[in-house]
């Protein structure tokens, strides 16, 4: 066999590879495990990330929480010392994402009982993020063309088991901001009451036992605040998502001018189109690092924003405060503050 013709699968393989075979948005969009099947609905690629994602991330924090905790007596001092560089990052995030966002926004009793939670957002959503990095689909493709399997990443033929970025999909994000949703309801009716949440999704004592003329405010606010609740986890949920796709469709988008150079000029062409589309990709792809690092933050961070917002005190209840600075200035100052 000759060298043209053992390139040639891979050559063919090119504009698929690099997206140069008619939308990016094919390597970036969720895909089902063709054949895979449970209850006569396919199985989505998004589905097998979640449970890979959710398996890599409880082994990682598992090993992290045993080199971190307390060693025996024996070892001195160094029994304090968290031990391997994977435990000492999770360590000065869990930290850091406590005791600089999460406890000034809601004080040290509501930071305990949603600690858990919120931190399980943040590393989920950062492992799924980092895994949309890796391009796990487009190798699968690599080794089928090797193989002899001449099937194109866009056409969805080739069986590819695992891959892609489960944050981008919008089912994905949207169930974990239903989680999200029914977490700020859960702190909602715990620290008002029944009467205190219809209060609040009514603007607060002032507007309903204020002044008359204050009164007709009260079904403008009672409608916008009951949108609110929808509106607030649908944005988490779009935010994530679309970060996530037009990230990676550009990466897609500059990897295919090689392919579309060598589909219109050749080999001469694409060579040098191809060396600057590569290095600006690494580029973006650092970028789409700091990307993955930050829109786990901001949906955790905003999560916790909303749930602050559901609590005594809240935006609306502002004569509850007030009442604590009648029983003394700094204590209330302090408590407030807090949350």
């Amino acid at each position: 066999m000759s060298l043209s013709t053992s390139l040639t699968p891979i050559v063919n393989f090119l504009p698929a590879l690099l997206a140069a075979g008619g939308n990016p948005i094919e390597h970036v969009v969720d895909k089902d495990l063709h054949g895979i099947t449970v209850s006569g609905t396919k199985v989505a690629l998004s589905a097998i990330s979640l449970v890979v994602g959710a398996a890599v991330l409880f082994v990682l924090l598992f090993v992290a929480s045993r080199q971190i905790q307390t060693g025996p007596a024996t070892a001195g001092t160094d029994r304090y010392l968290t031990k391997g560089r994977l435990a000492q990052l999770v360590e000065v995030l869990v930290q850091g994402l406590r005791d600089g966002v999460i406890e000034p926004l809601l004080g040290k009793e509501t930071t305990a009982r949603f600690l858990p939670f919120l931190l399980t957002i943040f590393f989920f959503v950062l492992t799924l993020n980092m895994f949309g990095m890796i391009p796990f689909g487009d190798a699968q493709e690599l080794v089928f063309t090797l193989l002899g399997h001449e099937h194109s990443l866009a056409s969805g033929e080739t069986p590819i088991w695992f891959g892609g970025t489960a944050t981008a999909s919008i089912a994905v994000t949207a169930g974990l901001a239903t989680l999200s949703f029914f977490a700020i309801l859960y702190q909602g009716f715990r620290d008002l009451g029944v009467k205190g949440f219809i209060e609040h999704m009514a603007g607060g004592k002032d507007l309903l036992y204020g002044p008359l003329m204050l009164k007709a405010v009260v079904p403008i606010m009672l409608v916008v605040e009951i949108l609110g609740l929808f509106i607030k986890p649908a944005a988490l949920s779009i935010r994530l998502f679309a970060n996530m796709v037009a990230g990676h469709t550009l990466m897609a988008t500059l990897l295919g001018f090689g392919a579309l150079a060598l589909n219109a000029k050749g080999w001469g062409l694409a060579i040098p189109v191809s060396a600057i589309s590569v290095v600006a990709a690494v580029a973006i792809s650092v970028l789409e690092l700091f990307v993955a690092f930050l829109q786990a933050f901001v949906f955790m961070f905003l999560t916790a924003v909303f749930i602050g917002m559901m609590s005594h005190h809240g935006d609306h209840d502002h004569g509850h405060d007030h009442a604590h600075d009648d029983h003394g200035v700094g204590g209330a100052h302090g408590h407030a503050h807090a949350h």
